[in-house]
């Protein structure tokens, strides 16, 4: 078998014309002619091509399912017509796995005829078509765009638990477990461990799943996501969180268009402009806009219905030119109990959405931050502080004015995508439905 050490990648072969090299990958397709055998190998870079002429070369690479992990070393020579405009010639070739077995579907094919059902039950070999892997590869790069920018400003990435004693935060809509004989549940957010990490940090970011037991059946809700979260410390109030989540957007489209360009360019993907400053209204003048434009009347009502989201996206978009929009001052009956009301209208809150091309994207806002605003918030919704106490812990020994924002990592590549489920921009989905693969 021959080492891998010596191993060159398929997007490497046009700087390596006249060397013989060896090529490892997926067999993505294989063609016998009459008088030559093609074999086109898929590896992380790209596709390569060997063309295997002659009776026993020709012998030598025809019987290899598709999927099949080969290693082929040949001479690079250049063909315009080859993947990349180069190709192997006098090409020997060596099976590292076994014959696969066919996948659902062709994988060259450029289309992908399958239902998502069938992509998502197949999710370990279907992910192999290009098309399909392509949104994994443009979310990795949003995470490095997400790190880098927030690395620049000072923060600190943070990783806390996952499993977390009680279900204070809101509520039912969490999943519970068995931690040893002592009831648990998965964490709903990082909300309480990265507020109190501002005292240590003033700036901390965290990656990584949440867990929400909501029976949602749509195409944009899962039980399981990526969040990827922020909280600052010394703010003036929720602008100033406004103004981070505008650097850090601006910093994962540029990753994307860096690190994802060939996956962009193979799902037609065009990268938002992020505005200098993003466009805002208040949540109370956005419902009065929809009921003079519209024939709806959202007055009165604590939130927006996604139908109000697209609305106000679609001018934000022709009033602004941007294909994002804060809407800020949500009312407080619809905020969590840690939100900061609005000085001079305490129905509103010192907290926002970011509408991205019709869907809401992230929530975030400034926090409360005196240990007494705590207690007597509680108080007023008739609660005990002491299921908070560990929470509440950091705010007995001084905190700062703070916020902070949650994004979605998988709503962020779906709306970049363009696909119609958020599903197609998850890794193996976890839903009402679904535990499998």
């Amino acid at each position: 078998m021959i080492s891998t050490s010596t191993r060159t990648l398929a997007a490497e072969l046009p700087r390596r014309i006249g060397d013989r090299v060896t090529v490892q990958g997926w067999l993505h397709r294989g063609r016998t002619l009459k008088s030559v055998v093609f074999l086109i190998l898929r590896d992380r870079s790209g596709l390569a091509q060997a063309v295997f002429t002659g009776p026993e070369a020709m012998a030598e690479a025809d019987g290899h399912p598709e999927e099949t992990v080969l290693s082929v070393t040949g001479t690079v020579t250049a063909n315009p017509q080859a993947p990349g405009g180069v190709e192997l010639t006098s090409p020997e070739v060596v099976a590292l796995s076994g014959p696969a077995e066919a996948p659902p579907f062709d994988l060259y094919r450029p289309g992908v005829p399958a239902t998502l059902p069938t992509i998502l039950d197949h999710a370990p070999v279907t992910l192999r078509h290009p098309a399909l892997r392509a949104p994994h590869v443009i979310s990795a790069a949003s995470v490095a765009g997400f790190r880098a920018a927030l690395d620049g400003l000072g923060f600190t990435e943070i990783h806390t638990p996952k499993v977390v004693a009680s279900a204070t935060e809101s509520g039912a809509n969490v999943f519970a477990i068995d931690w040893f004989g002592t009831p648990a549940y998965l964490a709903q957010s990082p909300q309480f461990f990265k507020q109190a990490m501002v005292g240590v940090f003033e700036r901390v970011y965290e990656t990584g799943p949440v867990f929400r037991a909501e029976p949602h059946d749509t195409a944009r809700h899962l039980a399981q996501y990526t969040s990827l979260d922020a909280e600052l410390g010394f703010v003036t109030d929720h602008r100033d969180v406004m103004a981070v989540l505008r650097e850090v957007l601006a910093g994962m489209t540029e990753a994307v268009a860096r690190q994802a360009g060939e996956e962009c360019a193979l799902l037609d993907v065009a990268l938002p402009k992020v505005p200098e400053r993003i466009p805002e209204i208040h949540f109370a003048e956005a419902q009065e806009l929809i009921a003079a434009h519209t024939a709806e009347d959202p007055r009165g009502e604590p939130d927006l219905a996604p139908a109000h989201e697209r609305w106000l996206s679609e001018w934000a978009l022709n009033e602004h030119g941007s294909e994002f929009l804060f809407v800020s001052g949500y009312p407080m009956v619809k905020r969590p109990f840690y939100t900061h009301p609005q000085p001079g209208r305490p129905e509103y809150s010192n907290s926002f959405d970011l509408l991205f091309r019709g869907l809401e994207l992230v929530t975030g806002g400034q926090r409360l931050h005196r240990y007494e605003d705590y207690l007597a918030v509680l108080a007023a919704k008739g609660e005990s502080a002491e299921p908070y106490e560990g929470y509440l812990s950091a705010f007995r020994h001084g905190m700062p004015p703070h916020g902070g924002f949650a994004l979605g990592l998988e709503r962020w590549t779906a709306r970049l995508t363009g696909a119609d489920n958020v599903r197609r921009a998850t890794l193996f989905p976890r839903d009402l439905h679904r535990l499998n693969p």
